[in-house]
């Protein structure tokens, strides 16, 4: 099982992308200033989350970093533009990042974060729409915003969802740093492993996903979304029975069943 080899960095500076193996790699390439985003790097993460998430040869994509940061949130550059900004401009740029967080979390593949180093303020947002985070041991993670008199708002919705929204308080409201240990703690990353093992343990997860059906495995993410925090009531019961009678029904859901009753691979392994 095998897909074609794609690589392309012309479109995306700030970012490296490349498609293996059905495994897509995006990674942060601003190391000089911790990976920090601007404008140009959201629309560059918006774009190639939506084309991702489109291609049939991407079954899982990873987003890792270069440098010894994973993300330290926002530039400071563009930082201080905004700070010229008026209530309106600020409306737009705030939307924008919005934009591409919602991008990344609904995005219907499974996302993986491989986080080599520290994560602070925006960068935790990126954490936090990821499926699966995989960090390093000695990784530090900080929900800065108030330091800057600013207030994480924007990511809020994920960060609370992922880290809980007892922790959430402490740490919106302290800004206090924790590290890899507490973050697994919390449940706001899944491991942490050491720096020498990263790149190996998320290549594991990731043939895990690859080997499951991409129908499958689309429609389980959209249950995550759907189902978490939902009442359950009829309206929500008739939907999981029409969603499993639906799965069931179709073609990778057939194959899938006859594949294992005659102890062969299906023909997503092919």
């Amino acid at each position: 099982m095998q897909n074609d080899i794609f690589k392309n960095t012309s479109n995306y500076k700030n970012l490296l992308v490349t498609v293996e193996n059905y495994v897509a790699t995006v990674t942060l390439n601003r190391p000089e200033i911790r990976n920090a985003f601007n404008d140009e790097m959201i629309g560059q993460l918006t774009s190639v989350f939506n084309e991702l998430g489109a291609d049939e040869q991407v079954r899982v994509i990873v987003l890792a970093a270069e440098g010894k940061a994973f993300c330290a949130g926002a530039d400071l550059n563009w930082m201080r533009a905004m700070a010229d900004y008026d209530y309106e401009e600020n409306l737009a740029d705030a939307d924008k990042l919005a934009q591409m967080l919602k991008t990344i979390y609904q995005c219907p593949k499974p996302t993986v974060a491989a986080i080599q180093g520290d994560v602070y303020a925006g960068g935790m947002g990126l954490v936090a729409v990821c499926d699966i985070a995989i960090a390093v041991k000695n990784a530090n993670f900080c929900l800065s915003e108030v330091r800057l008199g600013l207030a994480p708002a924007t990511i809020s919705p994920y960060v609370i969802k992922a880290l809980g929204a007892r922790a959430s308080q402490r740490y919106f409201l302290t800004a206090e740093v924790f590290d890899a240990k507490k973050a697994r703690q919390l449940g706001f990353i899944h491991e942490r492993v050491n720096e020498d093992e990263l790149q190996d343990r998320v290549a594991a997860i990731c043939a895990k996903i690859v080997n499951n059906s991409p129908d499958a495995v689309k429609t389980c993410k959209r249950l995550l979304h759907d189902i978490a925090g939902a009442t359950i009531d009829d309206e929500l019961i008739t939907d999981t029975v029409r969603q499993i009678a639906d799965i069931r029904s179709s073609q990778q859901g057939k194959e899938g069943v006859q594949a294992f009753l005659q102890k062969r691979k299906p023909d997503w392994l092919a």
